[in-house]
């Protein structure tokens, strides 16, 4: 008794600590960014950018000091501040160890603007490069927390704010940017102004820029929403193609989450570490994404989907990063499930839970995982795959119209703003009235899944089963789908798993041809032989 007493509490105590834990990141006690401008000056002599950036804050109190995140200067790479302005006066600042502090002057303004003067070398975040033809390119990869190379901010998603991009660059370019393009001016000198401005509020890790020689072309408009593909000339027509899906992966969530919050849709081909990247309204894809044989609309609803799950309800913390990137997953899922069948689902579930198992073996952690503190690790299979087959149990939990009537209101309530966790599973309660705070920490803060071992045996119009969870660390609470194959007939038996071992006796007329775990791919578990 003492010893199951101990690891209850020590159960309870962990729980409540992932719950209650944060990321690391210092955030501004009282001035709330709202606003960005950055006027950016790009050449082909050099890498070195000049920029200005103009930063409206409010202060929720009195102007209390507040920070901003640059990279300084070193011989090579980073940036160096000229000047800082509060309005047209002198502002009080310090810049060190990649921080920009300044103090607000003595008056009780609560909204100020801030110019910012900096110029330098990027070494991330802006990356500066040549296409895989060969061709000048500078195209924006901020996530996570890689925009403070180039553009002064708040470089943390908790804090979002509209943007505008002024780009200054040779004529001979072509701009894409995050936000509706208002202004394409040539400056006579050889250069032109090109404007795009995004009134929703974005995180600086899905804000970007794309500016090297392009084919652009309008795809389509969804409910006036303009959906466009930027692809390098000597993709033209293959990019065209393979990212025309593009209108009906946004139809399908527009109808089936909630509005959209951008002021386009625009799919680049572009020089990102990443497969996609989910920059909001201005999405870039890896270069040879590019095909002509139309083999990524599993990628693109990916990266649509986080239009709304990451994007416009943003996580508010980077641990609890499955609200985005365990919902892209999944709702790319549900959208190919749509289109294919849900054959469909089960393929790509199937495939998901390899992964999960696999990856499980080297790193046993939950989804939700306290321990990391550097946002570039917080994905993993985990968060993607794991998190995907989660929401898939709560979609079975729920049934179909409880939800999606749930994933819609989660939307609305926080569309354009930030979420964690408990807000998600809050909502879900409300909308279903069922209590879900067991389902939520035992799939998001417990390590591992279900390992099961069973067996059966038919005799005198029963069918006796046996089933054993065989992982040591922690008794999973879930139901459990049987298939019984009768004269190839499938009828499904629903038993609930509470303990290690568990019997079931189901009456049966005749011996099954087969028993089946799980024939509708409800369960995320291992089934051990």
């Amino acid at each position: 008794m003492i010893e199951r007493k101990f690891l209850i509490l020590a159960l309870l105590v962990a729980l409540l600590s992932a719950v209650n834990a944060q990321d690391t990141y210092e955030r501004n006690a009282s001035a709330d960014v709202q606003n960005y401008i950055f006027n950016l000056g790009l050449n082909d002599s050099t890498d070195q950018i000049q920029g200005e950036a103009e930063i409206t804050v409010g202060f929720n109190t009195k102007p209390e000091a507040f920070a901003l995140d640059l990279i300084g200067g070193s011989e090579t790479y980073g940036m160096t501040i000229a000047d800082i302005f509060e309005g047209d006066e002198k502002a009080n600042y310090t810049f060190q160890n990649n921080k920009i502090k300044i103090v607000p002057s003595s008056d009780s303004t609560r909204t100020r603007i801030y110019r910012i003067q900096y110029q330098g070398t990027p070494e991330r975040g802006l990356v500066i490069d040549t296409t895989k033809f060969g061709k000048r390119s500078f195209f924006g990869d901020n996530w996570p927390n890689l925009a403070r190379h180039w553009l002064p901010a708040v470089d943390h998603p908790y804090d979002k704010a509209s943007i505008e991009f002024r780009i200054t660059a040779p004529e001979h370019y072509d701009v894409v940017a995050t936000g509706e393009k208002i202004e394409e001016s040539s400056l006579n000198n050889g250069y032109k102004l090109t404007v795009y401005k995004e009134p929703a509020p974005v995180a600086m890790k899905v804000v970007t820029i794309g500016v090297t020689q392009f084919a652009s072309r309008l795809v389509d408009e969804v409910y006036d929403i303009p959906v466009t593909a930027w692809v390098y000339p000597e993709n033209r027509l293959e990019g065209f193609s393979d990212y025309s899906v593009a209108s009906e992966v946004l139809k399908y969530f527009i109808d089936n989450i909630g509005p959209y919050s951008y002021a386009k849709l625009a799919n680049m081909q572009a020089k990102t570490q990443w497969g996609g990247l989910e920059n909001a309204g201005t999405i870039a894809y890896f270069e040879n994404s590019v095909t002509g044989k139309n083999e990524v609309e599993g990628l693109i609803a990916h990266e649509i989907a986080h239009q709304w799950f990451g994007n416009s309800a943003t996580e508010n913390d980077w641990n609890h990063v499955w609200l985005s990137e365990g919902f892209a997953t999944y709702f790319a899922i549900l959208y190919q499930e749509n289109v294919y069948g849900d054959e469909k689902r089960k393929e790509e579930l199937a495939i998901d839970r390899k992964e999960v198992f696999e990856y499980y073996l080297k790193n046993p952690s939950p989804i939700i995982d306290q321990s990391i503190t550097d946002p570039l690790k917080v994905l993993s299979v985990n968060t993607y795959q794991k998190a995907g087959w989660v929401l898939n149990m709560l979609r079975h939990k729920l049934g179909e119209g409880v939800f999606w009537e749930g994933i819609r209101t989660y939307y609305s309530k926080f569309q354009n703003a930030n979420a964690m966790t408990d807000d998600f599973r809050k909502v879900m309660e409300e909308v279903s009235g069922t209590n879900l705070k067991a389902f939520f920490d035992q799939w998001l803060l417990i390590k591992g899944q279900p390992e099961i071992k069973w067996d059966w045996t038919y005799r005198n119009g029963k069918i006796d089963i046996a089933i054993d969870q065989i992982q040591d660390h922690y008794t999973f609470q879930f139901p459990l789908e049987i298939g019984i194959v009768c004269n190839g007939q499938l009828k499904i038996n629903t038993l609930q798993i509470d303990k290690k071992s568990t019997s079931f006796t189901i009456p049966a007329a005749s011996s099954p041809d087969a028993l089946v775990l799980d024939p509708e791919s409800w369960l995320l578990f291992e089934e051990k032989k």
